[in-house]
């Protein structure tokens, strides 16, 4: 007799193609999985070479429709000039994957921040800041090279400074704000378009202990009442993606206080030009960079970057700081 799957069924679509494609690939995959990835094959290699080779995922709870999901790659492929590339579809092996995530998921430091799962039983080291997050439904486990670049840029930032009145614009799990609110001490406004990550980022502040100081509201990028009635913020960090930062840079402009310090992050470095350019024109400037295997956080400012924001009094300074502290991975770097 045939035994029932324990877990959830996950197919997986995979193809190997170079940089100029993968943007391409990814949408015409969209409609036919419920999410997509992209990581060097090769990670040594670099990820803004136009010949480096990048591998496209993406996963579904059901068997895509293959006809179609090739009708369209090709289709990406050919307006690039391209043959269509070698299209794997497989159904994964049934895996618990909570407890995958869980013991592949050990402690990470970003600064003073401590990240860890509720799997953890040891103790956080002397002064460091707790961060008890498990991989899950909602964005941030502190995992991802753009949320530890985002957990160094704030950890630099407080140390110079605490904001009165933050903003974290696409919370996910809640991980950036609940730093802010644990070592600012002032209550953090935070938002995210997904409703289910509003839920998780609101048992995150729970189980954190910062529930108190963490409003989390569902919105679509800045309108929600409770963000155009609180503005001007001193600080909004949005670790989001390259294309929703461009696309919000004045709505971010309009809600940034005159001395205020936006923390952006969830591009690729390949992305950076464009993400500045977009804010440029609202009048902002670069003041840092950092950037973690292959993703860019960056550090804007209005007007001229002279302003000394960082601790140490300068941004070499906490470039020193970010690369000392980010021991478990030697390619993080600031410039």
């Amino acid at each position: 007799m045939a035994v029932a799957p324990l877990h959830p069924a996950v197919w997986r679509v995979r193809l190997v193609v170079k940089l100029p494609a993968v943007d391409s690939c990814v949408l015409a995959m969209a409609p036919y999985t419920a999410g997509c990835s992209w990581f060097l094959e090769d990670e040594d290699a670099s990820d803004s070479a136009a010949d480096s080779v990048w591998c496209v995922e993406g996963f579904s709870n059901s068997p895509p429709e293959r006809t179609g999901l090739e009708t369209a790659l090709a289709q990406a492929m050919a307006a690039l000039g391209w043959p269509m590339p070698t299209l794997s579809i497989e159904r994964l092996p049934d895996t618990d994957w909570v407890e995958d995530n869980l013991r592949d998921f050990p402690p990470i430091a970003a600064g003073r921040f401590f990240v860890h799962g509720s799997h953890f039983r040891g103790r956080p080291p002397p002064g460091r800041v707790a961060l008890e997050i498990d991989a899950g439904a909602a964005f941030g486990s502190g995992e991802h090279a753009s949320t530890r670049g985002c957990l160094l840029a704030i950890d630099g930032l407080l140390r110079r400074r605490h904001p009165r009145r933050p903003l974290d614009l696409g919370c996910g799990s809640g991980i950036l704000a609940m730093a802010l609110a644990k070592v600012a001490a002032v209550t953090v406004l935070a938002a995210d378009i997904d409703d289910i990550a509003v839920r998780v980022a609101r048992r995150n502040a729970a189980r954190n202990g910062v529930a108190a100081r963490l409003r989390v509201e569902v919105s679509a990028g800045y309108r929600h009442p409770a963000i155009t009635g609180r503005r001007p913020f001193d600080l909004i960090v949005a670790n989001i993606l390259a294309g929703p930062l461009q696309v919000q840079a004045a709505a971010l402009a309009a809600h940034l206080a005159a001395d205020g310090i936006a923390v952006l992050s969830g591009l690729l470095r390949r992305q950076e030009a464009a993400v500045l350019a977009a804010h440029r024109r609202q009048g902002l400037s670069l003041y840092a960079r950092l950037r973690l295997q292959g993703w860019s956080t960056l550090v804007l400012i209005r007007g001229p970057a002279t302003a000394h924001l960082f601790y140490r009094d300068s941004r070499a300074g906490h470039a020193a700081a970010a690369t000392e502290a980010s021991t478990a991975d030697p390619a993080a770097r600031a410039d």
